[in-house]
C-alpha cells in the first residue's frame, strides 16, 4: 500500500533504505546488479512523493549520493533506469491527473447510506492506481460489479493482480465513457472536479452517482457528504 508522508520523509526513506539494501545485496550479488536492484527499489519508494518532480529528486538522489560519497562509480545508463521506471509507472499523459494516493480502507463504508445501488450495479473506479479504491468499493458494495480504469500500464497490471474479481482496463478516464456505470468513484485533484462533473452529466444516466474522495465539485451542492474520524471527506453527487 502506498501511503502519504510529509516531505522530505519520502526522500529520506528512499535513500536510507536504498543504502541499506545496497550494502546487504553486495554480499550476495555482483556490485552492478546490487546497484540496479537498489535503484529499482528507490524508484518504487519514490511513489511516496507528492508530485512528479519530487519523485525525480528521490530517484536521482540515491545514485548522486553514491557518487558524492565515492561508494560507487555509476555508469551513465544507470541514471536513466530509475527515470524510465518512473515514467512507466507515472506516464506523461497522466501528469495532469492525481498522483498515486490510496483510498483509506474504510473510507467508503458509509457510502451505501447515501448512494443506494441495485445488486449487480456497475461501479467504476476512475484512475484506480494500485486498487485501494476498488477494495473500498467492494467492501461498501459487495453485490456490485467492479471496474477499474488506469492509464499507467504497470499500475494497471498490479491492480488487476490485486483485484482479480474486478475488470481492470488500461484507459484514459476522460476519454472512456462513463455511461454504463451506476456509480463512478474518483480521487483526483481539486482542479479536475469541474471536468469530472461535466463528464458525469454528459455520460451518465439520471439517478446515477459521482463520488469524490476529499475534493468537492466547485459551485455544486452535493447530495450528501460525510467524514470518517481522522479521514478525508467523501462527497456524493447525484446526476439529475
Amino acid at each position: 500500500m502506498i501511503i502519504r508522508l510529509p516531505w522530505p520523509l519520502p526522500a529520506v526513506l528512499a535513500w536510507s533504505s536504498g543504502w541499506l539494501l545496497l550494502l546487504l545485496l553486495q554480499r550476495l550479488l555482483p556490485p552492478l546488479w546490487a546497484l540496479v536492484v537498489a535503484m529499482v527499489w528507490c524508484t518504487l519508494v519514490s511513489l511516496l512523493g507528492e508530485n512528479f518532480w519530487r519523485r525525480v529528486l528521490i530517484v536521482l538522489g540515491f545514485p548522486l549520493s553514491l557518487v558524492l560519497t565515492g561508494m560507487a562509480s555509476v555508469p551513465q545508463w544507470v541514471w536513466l533506469l530509475p527515470l524510465g521506471l518512473l515514467l512507466a509507472v507515472y506516464p506523461l499523459h497522466a501528469w495532469r491527473d492525481a498522483p498515486v494516493f490510496p483510498t483509506p480502507a474504510d473510507a467508503l463504508n458509509s457510502l451505501p447510506d447515501y448512494a443506494w445501488l441495485e445488486p449487480g450495479a456497475e461501479v467504476l473506479d476512475a484512475g484506480c492506481g494500485l486498487g485501494d479504491g476498488l477494495l473500498a468499493l467492494r467492501q461498501a458494495y459487495p453485490l456490485a460489479r467492479w471496474h477499474g480504469l488506469e492509464w499507467s500500464r504497470p499500475l494497471r497490471w498490479l491492480c488487476a493482480r490485486r483485484c482479480p474479481w474486478a475488470q481492470v482496463r488500461r484507459g484514459d478516464i476522460w476519454q472512456e465513457p462513463w455511461g454504463p456505470f451506476a456509480l463512478v468513484y474518483l480521487f483526483q485533484r481539486p482542479e479536475s472536479m469541474a471536468r469530472a462533473w461535466a463528464k458525469a452529466n454528459a455520460d451518465m444516466a439520471p439517478g446515477s452517482w459521482l463520488v469524490s474522495l476529499e475534493f468537492a465539485v466547485p459551485d455544486v451542492i452535493p447530495f450528501a457528504h460525510y467524514t470518517l474520524d481522522g479521514e478525508r471527506p467523501v462527497w456524493v453527487y447525484q446526476i439529475g
